[in-house]
């Protein structure tokens, strides 16, 4: 790592001495790609020299647990130094009182981020529900990154929506749990959340639905208050790799010699960082 002050979403620099940053990616629908933006993430900012911890929050899925256990067995086996990133799963609890359930899941959460305090930054993946866990997940937010699917049903999580008026109704229950996590994050003395929606399984060939989901989403970004980013393409190359642990990253980058899907893909996760502001916009 060249510089040991970085900067995040345009606001103040971070320095190792804040800690780690912790970048969250919530939403309470399944399906957007959470775990695939978690991976692509870490292991990009990995690639620019910075120390990276994972927490799994997802421990009925544990997509993300997976792919590190089988990066960890690709690497054994075909004998290639990969980067994996520290990781801890965090499981809820067993506990049958709410009140004591809560407090465990406290405990568990502050644990893992305690044991992986050493890094430069944390990468949380939530599940995809209304959970403790994902509450207590939020509300360790610096950056938040919300994936949704570039369909008009799907960015209902971030409000009601009236679909034959294209019309914004009210903000969602999802939106509510962003808004308490950063209310009581500003009363604690800590930055507000930067929270970023990104547009996930963008098609290629641009239709009505797209430009309308774009416009209710630039009136969301406003009204809500989120920044909006553009996400990944619904790419073979990401679905191929992913069993295996891999990530296009991991792939051999020789410029225009590699195949388009994969600099398109590069691309994508590198624009990404560049909106969250982990890589200068210039860049």
């Amino acid at each position: 790592m060249e510089d040991s002050v970085l900067t995040i979403g345009g606001d103040a620099p971070v320095s190792e001495e804040a800690g780690p940053y912790t970048i969250v990616v919530g939403n309470e629908k399944g399906g957007t790609g959470k775990s695939t933006t978690a991976i692509h993430l870490a292991l990009a900012v990995m690639q620019r020299g910075y120390r990276v911890g994972m927490i799994d929050l997802d421990a009925q899925q544990g997509t993300l647990t997976h792919f590190l256990d089988n990066r960890q067995a690709h690497a054994a086996v075909s004998c290639r130094e990969l980067p994996v990133p520290s990781h801890c799963l965090v499981e809820r609890s067993s506990l049958s009182l709410r009140e004591e359930a809560e407090a465990d899941e406290l405990a568990r959460l502050g644990a893992a981020v305690a044991t992986l305090s050493g890094n430069d930054f944390i990468v949380i993946d939530t599940a995809g529900s209304d959970s403790n866990l994902s509450r207590l997940g939020h509300g360790r937010a610096d950056t938040l990154i919300t994936p949704v699917n570039d369909s008009l049903l799907d960015i209902d999580v971030l409000a009601r929506i009236d679909v034959d008026k294209r019309e914004v109704l009210a903000p969602s229950s999802y939106t509510q749990l962003v808004w308490e996590a950063n209310n009581q994050r500003v009363l604690h003395g800590l930055a507000p959340i930067d929270w970023v929606v990104m547009r996930n399984r963008l098609a290629h060939i641009e239709a009505r639905n797209m430009r309308d989901v774009a416009g209710l989403l630039e009136q969301l970004a406003h009204r809500v208050g989120f920044r909006l980013a553009a996400g990944f393409s619904e790419r073979v190359v990401f679905r191929e790799l992913f069993d295996r642990g891999l990530s296009v990253l991991d792939l051999p980058n020789d410029g225009r010699a590699s195949p388009a899907s994969h600099r398109a893909a590069r691309l994508e996760i590198d624009d990404l960082l560049k909106v969250v502001g982990l890589v200068p916009a210039e860049a």
